[in-house]
């Protein structure tokens, strides 16, 4: 969401890193300070039949945080060839590997193999696995050999810690420039985080993550709570993040997701601004867009969140 995210809770890793959700003491979720320098945000244009508008300029907008009005800084279509530091494409993989996705994992599996074999190259590839445990590996664009294998070797096994896998990947990225793109392959269950969903939204509102859940929920029961909760649950972060839900139900429409998501990616602009509220009072801001030209519908990140500045501790006389 803002260049200037500083004080990581968890310093970003590379390689392999294992994290054991369910041994860790009680503590509060991790903390993203945010600088007010500029506030990036990604946006997905369509026109009235669905089609992605990629045409678009920065005079056809008009930004504003909290209804006042803002003034665009940063204008980068991703449609364009030149390179720019606000498109570079950072891809994180979550992959659920608990025993609620013993039934769908062959296409789960499959799933994350098809997108990465169909998506240029990311310039900085988190993968990440969790069950009861959460394990990362961490790819540059030069060096992503054994993706591929590392995905295929997972077994359905053990409590599923979604909750706390997303926020770790949060904090891995958080210091990290351009785009970043999660695509979470899982059904939506928790049995066993840390991290409340509550907790879990204020860190995404906090970030500038983009969430897109590839959701396997055809073996929850229909119309049971968990699978609304599931459902709902997904649905919510999506949504908060400026991303979409996709709901597989076999190999034959794989293919069209993929489309649906490297389309979006090709065609999104990224829009940055200074915002004009200096405080650090931890409230929601929110921001709204609007498309001057008639019929095109936008999608974004329906705001964000600055973490609360603390009064230094006055030290007794």
């Amino acid at each position: 969401m803002t260049r200037a995210l500083a004080g990581l809770a968890v310093a970003a890793a590379t390689g392999v890193a294992a994290i054991r959700a369910t041994s860790a003491p009680a503590q509060q979720p991790p903390v993203f300070p945010v600088g007010l320098e500029v506030v990036e945000v990604t946006v997905t244009a369509r026109d009235e039949g669905g089609g992605l508008v990629s045409d678009l300029r920065p005079e056809d907008f008009a930004l504003r945080e909290d209804g006042r009005e803002q003034q665009v800084l940063i204008f980068a279509p991703a449609s364009r060839p030149e390179e720019r530091e606000e498109l570079a494409l950072n891809l994180g993989l979550l992959f659920d590997t608990s025993e609620s996705m013993r039934e769908n994992l062959r296409l789960s599996q499959e799933s994350a193999i098809r997108f990465l074999d169909a998506i240029p190259r990311a310039r900085d590839l988190l993968l990440v696995f969790f069950d009861r445990d959460i394990r990362l590996s961490r790819y540059t664009s030069e060096n992503q050999q054994g993706i591929f294998g590392r995905i295929l070797e997972t077994r359905g096994e053990g409590y599923t810690a979604l909750h706390d896998a997303i926020a770790v990947y949060l904090s891995r990225v958080a210091d990290t420039a351009g785009r970043k793109v999660l695509i979470v392959f899982t059904d939506g269950d928790d049995t066993t985080s840390r991290t409340t969903p509550d907790e879990l939204f204020r860190l995404l509102r906090a970030s500038s993550v983009t969430v897109y859940p590839v959701a396997f929920t055809s073996h929850l029961p229909p119309g049971a709570t968990e699978t609304v909760r599931a459902r709902a649950f997904l649905s919510g972060i999506a949504q908060a993040t400026g991303g979409r839900v996709f709901e597989p139900h076999a190999s034959k429409e794989l293919a069209a997701i993929y489309r649906s998501i490297l389309d979006e990616l090709g065609c999104q602009y990224v829009i940055g601004y200074k915002s004009d509220n200096p405080a650090r009072d931890g409230k929601f801001r929110k921001i709204a867009l609007e498309v001057k030209r008639a019929g095109v519908k936008l999608r974004y990140r329906p705001g964000y969140a600055v973490a609360r500045l603390e009064a230094p501790k006055r030290r007794p006389q």
